[in-house]
């Protein structure tokens, strides 16, 4: 069995927010069996939860962004990433801002905070999400296709009129 995962302990850091330019606080803090991902605005009063969750996703134009009511957190793209690498289930991050601070720009700081803590498995079965059937979402001209298959496989492909992406257009 593939248990889930959280923080043996408690990690902090600070840092500036790349879109606000705002000193950012975060403190990542164990979470309990099926807790999941939950972000914490302990700039609000009352302190607003926004557990992630794929309908909380809100503007991802310049950054990966959860909302509940009025209340927004931003530039999640980076933790998740390392949480997502590191296999990490329940956590709860505190921040006093509406972004994440950026760090260096990548995950890898955020993978150093987490290992730091310290990861600890916990006495529960890992959920997976299983896909059963095909399933197809089209919005506009973007698309996404999920099909069931024996095992963990990906394929990606863009189409976007850019001279960094368009291999046919001139430099």
């Amino acid at each position: 069995m593939i248990k889930q995962r959280t923080l043996k302990s408690t990690v902090r850091t600070t840092g500036v927010g790349l879109h606000g330019g705002r000193k950012v606080t975060m403190v990542l803090r164990p979470a309990p069996v099926n807790a999941g991902i939950v972000f914490h605005r302990t700039d609000l009063d009352p302190v607003v939860s926004l557990p992630v969750d794929p309908f909380s996703v809100c503007d991802t134009r310049m950054c990966s962004g959860l909302q509940q009511g009025e209340a927004k957190v931003g530039t999640v793209e980076h933790l998740m990433s390392a949480l997502a690498g590191l296999g990490i289930d329940n956590l709860d991050v505190d921040i006093d801002a509406p972004e994440l601070p950026i760090l260096d720009g990548s995950a890898s700081p955020f993978v150093f905070l987490l290992q730091s803590a310290g990861i600890e498995e916990q006495n529960a079965p890992k959920r997976f999400l299983r896909v059963l059937k095909p399933v197809e979402y089209h919005d506009g001209d973007k698309w996404v296709k999920l099909e069931p298959y024996d095992g963990f496989r990906l394929d990606f492909s863009i189409l976007f009129n850019h001279p960094a992406i368009d291999k046919t257009a001139t430099r």
